[in-house]
């Protein structure tokens, strides 16, 4: 299966719902009037896009329709197309920074979203096109966090750095970061903590984090991914709010798109919070988790006469 028909279909719960509420409102009108707009405007808030983004995006529409002098409701369409393609791209790049030898990637995630399974594939996408990588594994307060991150490791051909669990985090990242070098790996792939319900502790563990990765590896990209479920729909959107506020996120990873209607999160998360999506996950396969590209997303979930 292609790229494209792998996301098509992995968003195909998103698509059905989004695209079939707007088909029947447009297909309701026989002219734009300020009831069109009202009534894309409730779709867009039903879809998980959030009350604020939806607002913007219907505000954007207008403006449009009104320069173009656009009359006829299916056209509204093609434009509502273009100004979610513009929300995904405007001012931030999707595409993960991979400088310097290491390039740093840590992510980070409250526990059931599926961090630990996102760093194995991560891992393996980046064996696939033969970089080395090395793990860190430094959410050592999870039980079991350890241990599942050597399952990944394994099957991902990934080297991996630990120390026991309740270790200090910062000590396994300064091991791992050493190991790396001497290594001489393309890729430290660093899994963290998200203990959001003490956001100060979080605070102060990434702090010394960073301290770590700042001297001993100056001239590394840096990334600082947030793994989100997208099943949680606007409970992820918070989750993005909060962690933006503990952490110096970079992007989003976004799992189990497959398996939810609530693909519209994207917007939100990237409209209100300026926090890129830069992987998806859809489906349960090691390969099923995917560089996102804004014109293809939009493509799967919005069919229009140019896309169908």
């Amino acid at each position: 299966m292609g790229i494209f028909s792998k996301i098509k279909e992995g968003l195909s719960k998103t698509k059905n719902s989004f695209n079939e509420k707007l088909d029947s409102v447009i297909k309701a009108f026989r002219t734009v009037d300020e009831d069109l707009f009202e009534e894309l405007e409730e779709v867009l808030i039903m879809s998980d896009i959030g009350v604020n983004t939806s607002m913007e995006i219907i505000e954007r529409l207008r403006d449009t329709v009104l320069t173009k002098n656009i009359k006829e409701p299916e056209t509204v369409k093609n434009e509502l197309h273009e100004i979610l393609v513009n929300i995904l791209t405007e001012g931030t790049d999707s595409k993960i920074e991979t400088q310097g030898t290491p390039a740093v990637i840590m992510v980070i995630g409250v526990n059931g979203v599926g961090k630990t399974t996102s760093i194995g594939k991560i891992a393996a996408n980046y064996k696939k096109q033969g970089k080395s990588v090395v793990l860190a594994a430094a959410d050592t307060f999870r039980a079991g966090a350890i241990e599942q991150l050597e399952v990944w490791a394994d099957r991902a051909g990934a080297d991996i750095i630990k120390q026991q669990e309740g270790s200090d985090p910062a000590a396994v990242i300064f091991d791992a970061v050493n190991y790396a070098k001497n290594k001489k790996a393309d890729i430290l792939l660093c899994d963290t903590a998200g203990r959001l319900h003490n956001k100060k502790n979080l605070m102060e563990e990434l702090k010394k984090i960073y301290k770590i990765l700042d001297r001993e590896l100056p001239n590394s990209s840096k990334e600082v991914l947030l793994v989100l479920d997208a099943t949680t729909g606007q409970n992820a959107v918070m989750q993005a709010k909060l962690f933006k506020e503990a952490a110096d996120i970079t992007g989003i990873v976004l799992t189990k798109l497959d398996g939810t209607a609530k693909g519209g999160i994207v917007f939100a998360i990237k409209n209100e919070y300026d926090i890129p999506v830069k992987l998806i996950g859809v489906g349960e396969g090691i390969d099923d988790l995917m560089e996102f590209e804004a014109e293809d997303f939009v493509d799967a979930i919005l069919e229009t006469e140019e896309n169908a």
